[in-house]
């Protein structure tokens, strides 16, 4: 399902925002990276420029009309124990042209016992087929969950099989946004065009189900422990 979260001058506010984040006025250090590091780069900033935790980074965030705003239509949809599990940045530079694999989000994740979670991906530029608008496979969250490898050499992603014959398109306007499940395939295009696509995602699951992961040492990047537990799950 798709959601309109911000108005045009909100929008505007939180590009001024986000381009911060991307120049280094807002430092990111280790918490910003190359989703498409497993390709020869093809300009002088990241083929796909990811940040974790931009509300860590600058807090004030948690308390702006995008998360609110979201954390009350996910409570709306799938009950009010949801919270905020991490949140993320991913760009896609002018003529970066280069595409985000097909994958799960679940499959980033450690195995949990309720599996109520929610992904809210929100344009702020117009998402099109030619800069990277997401496209999604229906059905595919009530289907096993694919298997998934590393999407290239020297970069975080993982990939699994999917084909844009099975998905569906999702062109959005800024400050709309796409709402999915950990087990929804999904993918992107590169970005061909002169603009930027920026996009501002936030994830949600039961506040129960944070403290475990919390509990054995997944965090989505806040510190270390998430590289720790995946290297750890991978011997």
């Amino acid at each position: 399902m798709t959601e309109e979260l911000l108005s045009a001058a909100e929008v505007a506010a939180y590009l001024e925002t986000y381009d911060k984040f991307l120049d280094g006025t807002i430092s990111c250090g280790a918490k910003r990276s190359d989703l498409g590091a497993g390709e020869a780069r093809k300009g002088t900033v990241e083929n796909i420029t990811q940040i974790m935790w931009p509300s860590a980074l600058l807090p004030v965030l948690r308390a702006a009309p995008f998360h609110q705003r979201a954390l009350r239509l996910v409570r709306d949809l799938l009950g009010e124990d949801m919270d905020l599990d991490f949140d993320m940045l991913i760009n896609k530079a002018p003529h970066s042209d280069t595409p985000t694999p097909w994958h799960q989000d679940c499959a980033y994740w450690i195995d949990l016992p309720d599996k109520r979670a929610a992904s809210i991906w929100m344009a702020l530029d117009e998402a099109t087929l030619d800069n990277g608008c997401m496209w999604y496979a229906p059905g595919s969250h009530l289907q096993p969950v694919r298997p998934h490898r590393s999407a290239g050499k020297g970069g975080g992603a993982l990939s699994c099989d999917g084909d844009e014959s099975e998905a569906v398109a999702v062109p959005l306007k800024p400050g709309s946004a796409a709402i999915h499940g950990g087990g929804t395939l999904h993918y992107s295009r590169g970005n061909k065009t002169a603009g930027h696509r920026r996009a501002f995602i936030l994830n949600f699951r039961p506040a129960a189900m944070i403290r475990l992961e919390r509990e054995q040492g997944m965090d989505h990047g806040l510190t270390d422990n998430t590289r720790k537990v995946r290297s750890a799950a991978a011997k």
